[in-house]
């Protein structure tokens, strides 16, 4: 890991090319915990992609794990998307909520424009 990703800041990796293929290799250096749900979910997207003779399924799951991919690459991004999530399910103040879900807008809105895809996980 070179100096400059061992704060957690910066990207451990480059934003791979949106295929599978790529974004699986990926995953198995950043965050090989992830790469069981990614082949299922992979399978489950090309099963359904036949199935409807439509390419929207394949769609979907790539850009959902672009996102994640773009998001897991910067440590410090993906510790406080966990982070935000994780308090998001206890908080009670409205504007603290409104705040955490501003903020878990900003991280996605970055990690997509990093990515290259819209953000939006459905279509």
């Amino acid at each position: 890991m070179s100096e400059a990703a061992a704060d957690g800041h910066r990207p451990l990796i480059p934003q791979p090319k949106t295929t599978a293929e790529d974004l699986r290799a990926a995953l198995v250096q950043i965050a090989p915990n992830q790469v069981a749900a990614f082949d299922a979910e992979r399978t489950t997207a090309v099963e359904a992609a036949r199935s409807q003779v439509d390419a929207a399924p394949m769609r979907r799951f790539l850009r959902r794990w672009a996102l994640a991919v773009a998001i897991e690459r910067v440590p410090a991004r993906a510790a406080r998307l966990s982070e935000l999530e994780a308090r998001a399910g206890q908080v009670e103040d409205l504007a603290e909520g409104r705040a955490i879900a501003a903020e878990v807008a900003a991280i996605h809105a970055q990690a997509a424009a990093e990515a290259g895809v819209d953000g939006r996980t459905a279509e």
